[in-house]
């Protein structure tokens, strides 16, 4: 534990109904007794854009400088630190290994400018194992997207 920062554990999800699709994201931020949840959705994304905007949004809702625990279920997300992929990408101006345009760069660009303040510590989660936090997130990300369908459906008299 850092000494001088508080120690917040984050909780991600992203879904998508479609990929591409309707999506939505899901947050659960505790620091101690306090839980906050966010949730957000986008109309034409990807699962993979989702988990990205979850972990981003989780970052730049903390006030100050914080040691963030960050629980995902993405191997996409979790791999691109634990396997050094994030590196290599910048490293290469954004190409990937084949020398493909890295996807979702926007994204990537954004989160590593949401970690600058924090100290984050990536934990990849097992998904639908029966871990309450990941499938509180799971449920509300999904519960977005859901919503953002049924609000674009016809009203039926």
């Amino acid at each position: 534990m850092h000494r001088n920062k508080k120690t917040v554990e984050a909780y991600t999800d992203g879904a998508c109904l479609g990929n591409p699709g309707p999506g939505g994201w899901a947050v659960l931020l505790r620091y101690g007794p306090y839980e906050r949840e966010l949730v957000g959705s986008e109309p034409e994304t990807t699962n993979n854009r989702m988990e990205l905007r979850a972990a981003i949004e989780a970052l730049r809702a903390l006030k100050e400088p914080c040691q963030v625990r960050l629980h995902t279920d993405s191997a996409y997300l979790h791999r691109a630190f634990a396997s050094g992929w994030l590196a290599d990408w910048q490293a290469r101006g954004w190409r990937t290994g084949d020398g493909k345009p890295v996807k979702n760069r926007d994204l990537w660009q954004e989160l590593l400018e949401a970690m600058r303040p924090h100290e984050v510590i990536w934990i990849k989660v097992p998904a639908h194992a029966g871990d309450p936090d990941n499938e509180r997130v799971d449920r509300l990300a999904r519960e977005a997207a859901m919503r953002l369908v049924q609000s674009q459906q016809p009203e039926r008299r």
